[in-house]
Parts: structure tokens; C-alpha cells; sequence
């Protein structure tokens, strides 16, 4: 039974076929349904989200990395359909894979980093001795500069991972105790049904924060870097 939990971590087939296939085809059938053209409520409402996240994104950032405004947005709209695309019946996350989070967290960070060591090498290399450091203890501080600046993408993906692996394990277990009770009592499994859907909507709000979270840490590190 404890293995079973890890199920939802793998995409479910049915003759063969990955049912994350049909499952995706309802949102896809919304979002190109829509004609982009004509004006609507439904797209006004996008835009009117998107340029605040814009705006948020960039409050940190000064003028020149406002360019990356596009590169953040598109990396956080990707997360957020990956951390909610678990939700769908018949499919399963791809960010509850650390090799998924890692790949699209160490390009993410590296790129950040080679661009402070082309615009300005001296000033990227000078955050790995802060000002003012006694000679005896440069050695040691470059040190624990650079494991610090090497561990950062490995924080993004593992942070990512755990947070969402955690989230639907939780809703995994509460799902298979409203199942195991149901005939036996009642009342408990109501309470727990009830348990069930809350821990969906948090788990919701967690998928939204985390692609927040994830795009807002490389702001700061870009910020670092021009």
C-alpha cells in the first residue's frame, strides 16, 4: 500500500495510450477556442493579470533587466500549468520531478550568471568576497560564497519538488482514508471528504506561490548580475 502512493508520480495508460493525452485536450480546447482577435472579458481579465505580474516581477529589477520581462513571464506561466496540470484527473505533475526542476532551474540560473560575468565580470566576481573582509578569512569566505551561489539552483528545484510532492501526497492519503471509511463511518469520512477538498484548494494556491516563488528568486539573482 505505502508504494501505491507513488503512483499518481507516473502518467497512467489505457491501451497503451497516456490518458495525460485526453486529459490535456479540455484546457488546450478552452484556451485556442478562444477567439484572440475580438476583445472579451475573458482575455481583458488575462491581460489584466499578466501585466500585474509583470509588475511585481520587475519592482526589483532595474531598467536594463526590464527586457527580461517576457523571458520570466513565459517561464512562469509554464510552471503554473505543470503545477496544475496534476489536478486533472488521469495525469500527474511534472514538477514532482526533481530531474524536471532541476532541468529548468540550472539553464534559468546559469543564464543569470553568465550574463553578470559578460556585462561585468568585476562586479559578479566581487559578490564572492564581500567588502571589508580580514585577509585571513578571504579563503574561507570566497568558499562559502561559491557553494552558496552553486547550491542556489539545486534550492529552486528541490524546493519546487518537495512543496508539491508533499501537497499530493497529503491529498493521496486523505483521498484513500475517505475510501477506506466510507462504509464503516460516515460522519468521519464526510469530515475527511471536506478535509479532501480544502487540501485541493490549498494545494492549488501552493502550484500558483511556488511558480511565484520559483520566477521571483531568478529575478533577485539576475538583479545581482546587471
Amino acid at each position: 500500500m505505502a508504494l501505491s502512493f507513488f503512483d499518481q508520480f507516473s502518467i497512467p495508460y489505457a491501451l497503451w495510450i497516456p490518458l495525460v493525452i485526453p486529459a490535456l485536450m479540455f484546457p488546450l480546447i478552452i484556451i485556442f477556442s478562444t477567439n484572440r482577435i475580438i476583445k472579451s472579458r475573458y482575455l481583458a481579465t488575462q491581460h489584466w493579470i499578466i501585466n500585474n505580474i509583470i509588475k511585481q516581477l520587475m519592482l526589483p529589477i532595474s531598467i536594463p533587466g526590464h527586457k527580461w520581462a517576457s523571458t520570466f513571464i513565459t517561464i512562469m506561466i509554464i510552471l503554473i500549468s505543470l503545477n496544475t496540470l496534476g489536478l486533472l484527473p488521469y495525469t500527474f505533475t511534472p514538477t514532482t520531478q526533481l530531474s524536471m526542476n532541476m532541468a529548468l532551474a540550472l539553464p534559468t540560473w546559469l543564464t543569470t550568471v553568465l550574463t553578470g560575468l559578460r556585462n561585468q565580470p568585476t562586479t559578479s566576481l566581487g559578490h564572492l568576497l564581500p567588502e571589508g573582509t580580514p585577509t585571513p578569512l578571504i579563503p574561507m569566505l570566497i568558499l562559502i560564497e561559491t557553494v552558496s551561489l552553486l547550491i542556489r539552483p539545486i534550492a529552486l528545484g528541490v524546493r519546487l519538488t518537495a512543496n508539491l510532492t508533499a501537497g499530493h501526497l497529503l491529498m493521496q492519503l486523505t483521498s484513500t482514508a475517505v475510501l477506506a471509511i466510507s462504509s464503516t463511518m460516515t460522519l468521519t469520512s464526510l469530515l475527511a471528504l471536506l478535509l479532501l477538498v480544502l487540501l485541493t484548494c490549498l494545494e492549488m494556491a501552493v502550484a500558483l506561490i511556488q511558480a511565484y516563488v520559483f520566477t521571483l528568486l531568478l529575478t533577485l539573482y539576475l538583479q545581482e548580475n546587471i
